[in-house]
């Protein structure tokens, strides 16, 4: 059995940004900037798309692509049915997968290796990063999503909300005194529970945030979090594409 298997979940048809993972940056396409910092870390990496367009390019680079369902409701969904066609083509049995977002042209490849090492603790079922959140303006941005861990780094929740709630006081010098995280969300899996996590119904708490997270807390899997220092800027609206073409450099 081999270990990791790398899915990166790409769409075109994206409600605030259709062919986002075409976009460009530089001189290559969002999801060739993804592929090129995950593929150092992965004897096996795919790309898993529902549109020609993406397999194409993702082609015309030398990566690998795994077409699936347009149905599918989440990424989570199209990388379960992406490893098992994988698995069943190749002739493979994967350990883990980790479902690598397409549109975190930042990610780092030590990043996708603090992901993996989670499941060095013992329990471990899903593992995602988190990161410090300092900025005030992110703590009250419904679409930066923050989380709280127990002392062992496990989920306890995630919210839209700024979580913790710090009571009878909102002075920025009284909530530096409280750690605030944000959810980066990539994902790595045990393979053999994503089978299972993709036939859960949706929870209260997931249909009431939005968060698909949610719903495995609800039904009591571990979420193993691990934190990370490094930058990572997910892309949902060509603004925010704009804003990562102004702060970083690609070439």
């Amino acid at each position: 059995m081999s270990e990791f298997l790398g899915i990166i979940p790409a769409r075109y048809a994206s409600t605030r940004f259709p062919g986002k993972p075409l976009a460009m940056l530089g001189d290559k396409p969002m999801i060739q900037w993804v592929y090129e910092r995950a593929s150092p870390l992965f004897e096996h990496l795919i790309v898993a798309t529902d549109d020609q367009r993406i397999s194409d390019a993702v082609k015309l680079f030398g990566g690998k692509v795994q077409m699936t369902s347009p149905d599918h409701s989440s990424g989570t969904e199209r990388c379960a049915e992406a490893a098992s066609s994988y698995e069943s083509h190749s002739g493979l049995r994967f350990s883990h997968v980790v479902n690598i977002q397409g549109d975190e042209p930042l990610i780092q490849s030590e990043q996708l290796q603090t992901l993996m090492d989670c499941f060095q603790s013992p329990g471990t079922g899903i593992a995602t990063l988190i990161r410090m959140l300092n900025e005030k303006e992110d703590l009250l941005n419904p679409n930066v999503v923050k989380v709280v861990t127990d002392h062992s780094m496990r989920a306890l929740y995630f919210s839209r909300s700024p979580i913790p709630f710090v009571r009878g006081s909102g002075s920025e010098k009284d909530m530096a005194n409280i750690p605030f995280y944000s959810h980066i969300g990539i994902y790595a899996f045990r393979r053999d529970l994503l089978e299972e996590v993709v036939l859960l119904p949706p929870g209260r708490l997931e249909t009431a945030e939005s968060l698909e997270q949610l719903r495995w807390l609800e039904h009591g899997i571990t979420i193993r979090c691990a934190i990370t220092n490094l930058p990572s800027l997910g892309v949902d609206t060509p603004e925010d594409l704009e804003r990562i073409r102004k702060q970083s450099s690609f070439h």
